[in-house]
């Protein structure tokens, strides 16, 4: 048995499959960690998704912004961006199924020295809060006043978090850490206009990850979101989106023994093959 975790697909189902090929992954053995955003601006969510959900109980992913995306144009809550490539899974007629189930997936998960989450935790939140904090969320998520959350959902506002948060607020903040952090300030503000490189990060504004003293830091923390950021494998950080969508690689990496495993974006590959 090994467990795989895999960076964002975002609808790349054909390196999504040469990947599993690559690692010989086996459903009635081996686990699936997904870091989320499985779906949107490639060019195959619908199948991509379709396939994530045959394989069952070997899956846990968690959500990512593009996921909640997905789920809010669904209820007339969100426009579709040009760059949106969602069209195929509203118009499927197992849609209902479809989102259902992304709407039950995790906002966070942890397994003994590991968790997983899309995007980042803010400094002061433990493992332990941070699991706590999700499940109020993925309660919202799940409720059958779903579609009240979602129209309360979207917007940067609080930008930090404080115990006696409550309401909207309070979950807004928990699911803007979870699917949208890269960089905040030293006492934990959220920035959300910088997606940059790791030495262009303005001044005053540093990597939640490398907030000095950050309560989860004794817990390797596997993330996606940030595909400027790249490949980083550290003792108790490992970022997974290397931009496949972008003309880059899809990452697994495994977790037993920190193995890596990668193909490249398809497209590009069968250009050069073409020269």
């Amino acid at each position: 048995m090994a467990t795989y975790a895999i960076g964002d697909i975002q609808g790349c189902y054909q390196e999504f499959r040469q990947l599993i090929e690559l690692i010989g992954f086996n459903a009635t053995r081996d686990k699936l960690w997904l870091v989320g955003d499985i779906v949107n601006r490639g060019p195959n969510s619908l199948i991509l998704l379709r396939s994530i959900i045959t394989l069952g109980d070997a899956v846990i992913t968690v959500l990512g912004n593009h996921d909640l995306h997905l789920l809010l144009v669904a209820e007339g809550l969100a426009k579709q961006h040009s760059s949106d490539t969602l069209q195929a899974i509203l118009d499927a007629p197992d849609r209902h199924g479809l989102l259902s189930w992304l709407r039950h997936q995790k906002l966070f998960y942890a397994d003994d020295d590991y968790a997983l989450v899309h995007a980042g935790l803010l400094p002061c939140w433990n493992i332990s809060q941070a699991g706590e904090l999700a499940r109020e969320v993925e309660v919202a998520l799940c409720g059958d006043n779903f579609h009240e959350f979602f129209l309360h959902m979207y917007g940067n506002e609080p930008n930090s978090w404080h115990d006696d948060l409550a309401g909207y607020d309070r979950l807004r903040v928990i699911i803007n850490a979870m699917t949208r952090l890269r960089v905040c300030t030293l006492d934990g503000r959220m920035d959300f206009s910088y997606k940059g490189q790791l030495q262009s990060i303005p001044s005053g504004l540093l990597p939640w990850f490398e907030v000095p003293n950050r309560a989860s830091e004794s817990t390797t923390v596997i993330f996606g979101h940030w595909s400027a950021l790249g490949l980083q494998i550290r003792e108790n950080l490992i970022a997974l989106d290397t931009g496949c969508l972008w003309g880059g690689r899809l990452t697994a990496i495994r977790l037993e023994d920190r193995k890596v495993f990668q193909v490249p974006c398809a497209q590009l590959a069968g250009a050069a093959l073409q020269k």
